[in-house]
């Protein structure tokens, strides 16, 4: 269902001048109940105005009327040519203000552990800007020495989904190109969820194999020099050592 412009302040309106419930009201403007019931009792939305829905060409005064005479009816808002495609707009997503501060240790991240992303791509998932992120890539940054990667996810600037589904687009893309990737590459494109499932059987080097195989032999060999050895006494009774026979 599309959600009415000034979603807010047009569920503030209906809760001062309208008997609707806070669950008609809520599935209206696309909020959650407790967040309407919220606005009633003056924990939220403090100082929005409200924004009349009807006069406003957003709804009909009869389908108030006839919300307001049945509780499971709901209201259905009215087209408008100029909210048409509105919810497809293209391009970085919006950032608080509080959280911009975080985006370049999210963006060290996303370079540093899927450099399989691209800069748009990169761009998209935690709303910044392609000079940016060539600018930690080639760490020229101004402020690079001070950055330390951070999970985006971790820092609220994504959701888990979002990467995972970016992650594995870059894995299809890798795949089609017929790019051959590493192990911790391949286990760096699946999801979270196909990573934690994966079988975590330790693997030994070639390298660490042959050690052990040469580390046997000098075991092995060790044991023959060890029956090899001379007992103490021998070192007393050495060749040329002997004692001429005194005559008593």
């Amino acid at each position: 269902m599309s959600k009415p412009i000034m979603a807010r302040a047009t569920a503030v309106w209906l809760v001062d001048n309208t008997t609707l419930t806070f669950k008609q009201i809520a599935d209206f403007v696309s909020m959650h109940e407790l967040e309407v019931q919220g606005i009633a009792d003056g924990d939220v939305a403090t100082g929005v105005k409200g924004f009349d829905p009807v006069s406003n060409n957003q709804l009909d005064q009869s389908e108030i009327d006839a919300a307001e005479k049945n509780p499971m009816h709901k209201l259905k808002l009215k087209f408008n040519p100029a909210a048409a495609g509105e919810e497809k707009r293209r391009g970085p997503r919006y950032t608080p203000l509080s959280k911009r501060q975080d985006r370049p240790a999210s963006i060290y991240w996303l370079v540093k552990f899927h450099p399989e992303l691209s800069d748009g791509q990169i761009s998209k998932l935690v709303g910044t800007t392609k000079p940016t992120i060539q600018a930690i890539r080639e760490r020229t940054h101004w402020n690079i020495a001070n950055i330390q990667p951070i999970d985006p996810v971790a820092l609220g600037l994504c959701k888990q989904s979002e990467l995972d589904a970016v992650v594995q687009k870059a894995a299809a893309k890798r795949a089609s190109e017929g790019t051959v990737m590493t192990d911790d590459e391949r286990r760096k494109l699946v999801s979270t969820e196909q990573s934690l499932g994966m079988a975590t059987e330790p693997k030994i080097p070639t390298a660490i194999e042959g050690l052990e195989a040469f580390s046997l032999r000098e075991d092995d060999d060790e044991e023959e020099d060890t029956n090899n050895y001379l007992d103490a006494d021998s070192f007393f009774n050495l060749p040329g050592d002997e004692q001429p026979d005194v005559e008593e």
